[in-house]
């Protein structure tokens, strides 16, 4: 019999390095797989249907909203987007962890149905690191950097809702912590470095 995966939600501020650490995982772990979630925005060059998205219309993302078919699903901006629960379960019943990237309020949906999934919060080791990441994709203005440092100041506010928190600190030693939770083995983990409270603080 083969034995249940694990639900693994993942979290971050825009910079902590979620999307890094989440690919690093799958490419040395082909026991862990990420859902393919379905959205109603049009695909972006080179992007392929159920591949990087279950690109579908409005009519038929609400048939499955009507129809319970998501573990999660919000609507940002003018999309909608959603995790679907015969994905999820799936890979689960083949003995796949699934990574879900959600943020914080993709996370209360998801504990409230599925409680035995696993969240875990990723923190950068300070704002100013988290503002050089930002700053390092060379592609924002200073309006945009300074929307998004508040954006994650509000995200690694909820930080402390989580089961497992990792700081970003040094990125195989955040690797081998997130290993060790996907293992069942958080004995593992690191001590945190700093207190998550001095991020939200302004040191």
């Amino acid at each position: 019999m083969i034995e249940r995966g694990k639900l693994i939600i993942l979290s971050a501020p825009s910079g902590g390095g979620k999307s890094s650490l989440a690919k690093a995982l799958i490419d040395g772990d082909s026991s862990v797989a990420v859902s393919v979630s379905h959205t109603t925005r049009a695909p972006r060059p080179g992007e392929q249907n159920g591949v990087h998205y279950h690109f579908v219309d409005i009519d038929e993302f609400k048939k499955m909203i009507a129809g319970d078919r998501f573990l999660e699903h919000a609507r940002v901006f003018d999309n909608y987007y959603g995790t679907s629960v015969d994905a999820v379960e799936s890979l689960l019943a083949e003995g796949k962890h699934v990574l879900l990237d959600i943020d914080w309020q993709g996370m209360r949906g998801i504990k409230a149905r599925l409680p035995e999934a696993l969240s875990v919060f990723i923190l950068p080791p300070s704002r100013d690191e988290l503002e050089r990441r930002l700053r390092g994709r060379g592609q924002d203005s200073e309006e945009i950097i300074a929307r998004r440092m508040r954006d994650a100041e509000s995200e690694m506010s909820h930080y402390h809702e989580f089961d497992h928190v990792i700081i970003n600190d040094d990125f195989a030693a955040a690797l081998t912590d997130l290993q060790a939770i996907v293992a069942g083995e958080p004995g593992r983990l690191r001590p945190l470095s700093l207190d998550p409270q001095m991020l939200l603080a302004g040191s």
